[in-house]
């Protein structure tokens, strides 16, 4: 919210000021009014073609064509300011820089990789070959269908720690849940295990204390608070920590759309009933996440020589359970990985596609893909919340309602309450289980997480949870999709500046 009000307010000034630049040239320079708006035009044409000549995601990049074409000189400022950051910050270059450094520690199994080549398992080959991220056949996978289900394991996990926790999130806040387990971290550092702590600083910003890292170091915990709110640093701002990662010895992951804060687990939810889930691991795939919270954790703190001393070594102690592939987002690469992944099983389904989501705020790209989906026959069902978190962010959500449901896709509210999953399954065969929304803050601004999994015996888990979610769901209907032309002008407004927030 802090970093849309400040975009708000630079849109705003740049607005205010070009009106002002306007009149000046009016004033004072009116013999050449016809040249200078001449030079304006043709600046501004120069500048959108260029955008749309290197444009790969128009919708994104539609508001800033509009912006230069009406303020052509504070269009461009804008978009300098927020749309590209030329400039890299110090932070940006320490994670590309252990982004290469760590890539060394990715190594694909090549006797998987050659089943990838024979099986044609090309919704795997992308994520190997471009996030750069091994698969993995020898993992235990347990996915949990609500948070407080999800959170005595974690507690359980947490307290056979041995040698080292470590901890990514997005928000922390105290209450029951983060307080019982900041308890096991403390009695876990008094008996030698090394916890590490990392969480965003503005998704927690309203709920923990600008020292809170100094706080924790008196009992031993390490902690960062990972890019710190600061107004002199750009677009990098809006690059969150969206991640939500726990490894535990090497042996033992969690991740899942789960935050550390009450509501996640059903305790004071202002919402309803808080849907969200959780998947745990066991085996090599977890050494994925790990090199994950590594990455960010020495781009901050550079405290780890050699990092294969975190890396558990399985063996053949896990039976085969299908292709389990962790991999990570993020926002400094011109590849949308998060968005592709996504499309890609929407482009590979056969029979059905399922997808929950707390968001549905998508481009051009999606929106086609959902819809050819539907209309080539495959059962295409989208959850999404009866209750919302943030009612602006609905409306954007329920604008596109109508053109999905006009072309066969089909929209069910979770009557119950709020759904914060973010799961997307296909043909009882592969399934992607993470903290990637679909909504352009997740697809195109924040460091994320997604989990990968095909032919793995939780899928019918997972499966199983769909269904008894739909039972708990209103299916719309063409009643329920139509709005006003007021309405309607409104969500297309929020629409088209969506991408830059």
């Amino acid at each position: 919210m802090l970093n849309a009000i400040k975009r708000i307010i630079i849109v705003a000034i740049g607005v205010i000021l070009q009106f002002g630049f306007a009149i000046v040239i009016r004033l004072f320079f009116y013999k050449y009014l016809g040249i200078i708006t001449l030079i304006y035009d043709v600046i501004s044409i120069l500048i959108v073609l260029v955008i749309l000549k290197n444009s790969t995601r128009l919708s994104n990049d539609l508001p800033w064509v509009i912006l230069i074409l009406v303020f052509p000189i504070f269009g461009t400022i804008i978009l300098i300011t927020l749309g590209k950051n030329y400039a890299k910050n110090k932070l940006q270059k320490n994670i590309f820089e252990k982004e290469r450094e760590y890539d060394q520690y990715l190594i694909q199994n090549e006797n998987i990789r050659k089943e990838l080549e024979d099986k044609k398992l090309d919704n795997i080959k992308y994520i190997v070959n471009i996030a750069k991220f091994p698969v993995s056949t020898n993992n235990e996978i347990a996915y949990y269908d609500f948070g407080e289900k999800f959170y005595p394991e974690l507690l359980k996990e947490l307290k056979k720690a041995e040698k080292f926790i470590f901890m990514e999130y997005f928000i922390i806040k105290e209450g029951i849940m983060w307080n019982s387990i900041l308890d096991i971290l403390k009695e876990k550092v008094t008996q030698g295990v090394e916890v590490r702590l990392l969480y965003d600083d503005a998704g927690s910003v309203a709920m923990l204390s600008a020292n809170y890292p100094k706080e924790l170091a008196k009992f031993g915990i390490k902690c960062i608070s990972f890019n710190k709110l600061s107004p002199f640093r750009g677009i990098f701002m809006n690059n969150r920590d969206h991640r939500k990662i726990t490894v535990i010895d090497g042996k033992v992951a969690f991740s899942g759309g789960v935050n550390l804060s009450d509501e996640y687990i059903n305790i004071n939810s202002k919402y309803g009933i808080w849907k969200d889930n959780g998947i745990k691991i066991v085996g090599d795939a977890i050494w994925n996440l790990t090199i994950m919270f590594l990455t960010l954790w020495n781009a901050n703190m550079n405290e780890d020589k050699d990092i294969t001393k975190f890396k558990y070594d399985f063996k053949n102690s896990n039976k085969k359970n299908g292709y389990v592939i962790p991999y990570g987002v993020a926002p400094l690469h011109k590849d949308l990985i998060g968005e592709d992944v996504y499309i890609n099983m929407i482009n590979s389904a056969k029979k059905y596609l399922y997808i929950m989501t707390p968001y549905l705020i998508i481009d051009t790209d999606m929106v086609n893909s959902l819809c050819r989906a539907a209309k080539r026959g495959v059962d295409v069902r989208i959850i999404v919340p009866g209750i919302p978190d943030k009612k602006i962010v609905y409306t954007q959500t329920t604008s596109f309602f109508k053109v999905l449901h006009d072309n066969g896709v089909k929209i069910y509210k979770y009557s119950n309450g709020f759904v914060h999953s973010k799961v997307f399954l296909s043909d009882d065969v592969r399934s992607v289980v993470g903290t990637i929304n679909m909504d352009y803050r997740s697809l195109y601004h924040h460091f994320e997480n997604g989990i990968y999994m095909e032919n793995v015996n939780e899928i019918d888990t997972i499966f199983k949870d769909f269904e008894n979610t739909f039972n708990d769901c209103q299916k719309l209907d063409d009643k329920d999709v139509h709005v006003g032309l007021i309405k309607s002008l409104w969500q297309a407004i929020l629409r088209l500046f969506a991408p830059l927030f």
